[in-house]
């Protein structure tokens, strides 16, 4: 695979990201990251995500492209869904863009384009 595996551009819009009947940021300096084949995900960046709302997990995975990723659990009043986001604190080179950026699995919370 080359450098051409993951692409990262500006997502165009305004995106938010609801979980547990909470809204946890709207943004419209979002990322889209595609990779192969793969759906694109769309990356938040911290300063537009309530903080407030996750909190750090000890679980990680590690990706040869983008690096080590480290998962946040989502709080709000109703509810705590484990491991919804993941981040890469130091990623690699390559995706450098996505440094201080936080991504959820769709299963675990609402992305949506504006």
């Amino acid at each position: 695979m080359g450098d051409d595996h993951i692409k990262i551009r500006k997502a165009i819009g305004t995106w938010v990201v609801r979980a547990g009947g909470a809204v946890l940021g709207e943004t419209t300096n979002a990322l889209e990251l595609n990779e192969g084949n793969m759906p694109p995900v769309i990356y938040f960046p911290r300063a537009d995500l309530g903080m407030a709302f996750l909190e750090a997990t000890d679980t990680r995975s590690s990706c040869p492209y983008k690096g080590e990723a480290t998962y946040y659990s989502i709080h709000t009043k109703s509810v705590v869904i484990a491991d919804a986001g993941w981040s890469y604190e130091d990623p690699k080179d390559l995706v450098a863009e996505i440094k201080d950026h936080i991504a959820f699995y769709p299963q675990k919370a609402a992305v949506e384009q504006l």
